[in-house]
């Protein structure tokens, strides 16, 4: 069966990935700040380009996010966290996604279901913090983490056959991850998307609202 796919933050090494990963599978359309203008800390400038949108999608990747405002770096301890950059990673790593599953909602097919992945991270996990800072970034992810569980309730309602999960991706090669990558096992942009894919495949409707690592594994919230 052809899949309609949305993918929102395409213009990013994962989202780049992940819209050619769906392409074996279906139709892929893409909304991204570099090529529709999407903002996703203005709801006007999401309004206005999922209005560009037709018909609906059986399978939604929302892949937006920063570490930290441009020219700065994750916070290490408490001396440097700063209130306009909380609030900004706040407004594009939590606020925004949000935003956007609002106004998807009349895209979002009801009968034959809908996969929807939000990029999320490991360090947003509360319960897997064991060596502290990135106070921004951590608190952006968990918060979005309570978006996703609390939407996926709400739309296993109005979409039955519907599946919302936060997703982890690993430490992907990409420049968002350039200056950390020595520190962890990193996998390719096409890696992650074709994990992120077979693991949002694999999940079903009693498994909505799950935050979930590229090998399909539960992550503590």
């Amino acid at each position: 069966m052809s899949i309609r796919t949305l993918i929102v933050g395409a213009s990013g090494g994962i989202g780049a990935a992940l819209a050619a990963k769906c392409r074996d599978d279906g139709e892929v359309v893409t909304l991204s700040r570099s090529a529709d203008g999407l903002d996703v800390t203005d709801e006007a400038s999401i309004e206005r380009a999922i209005a560009t949108l037709d018909d609906t999608f059986q399978r939604v990747f929302v892949a937006v996010g920063i570490l930290a405002p441009e020219g700065g770096q994750p916070e290490r301890r408490l001396g440097e966290v700063e209130p306009d950059a909380l609030a900004y990673l706040f407004a594009v790593n939590a606020t925004g996604p949000l935003l956007v599953l609002k106004h998807l909602i009349p895209h979002l097919a009801k009968d034959e279901g809908v996969r929807i992945g939000i990029l999320s991270a490991r360090v947003g996990s509360i319960g897997d913090n064991e060596i502290g800072g990135w106070y921004a970034y951590r608190a952006s992810k968990a918060a979005l983490n309570q978006f996703v569980r609390t939407a996926a309730v709400e739309l296993s309602r109005s979409h039955p056959e519907s599946v919302l999960a936060a997703l982890h991706p690993g430490t992907v090669a990409t420049p968002f991850t350039a200056d950390y990558q020595g520190r962890h096992r990193t996998v390719s942009p096409e890696t992650a998307a074709e994990n992120l894919v077979r693991v949002l495949s694999g999940l079903g409707p009693e498994e909505t609202g799950s935050f979930r690592d590229q090998n399909g594994e539960t992550v503590p919230w």
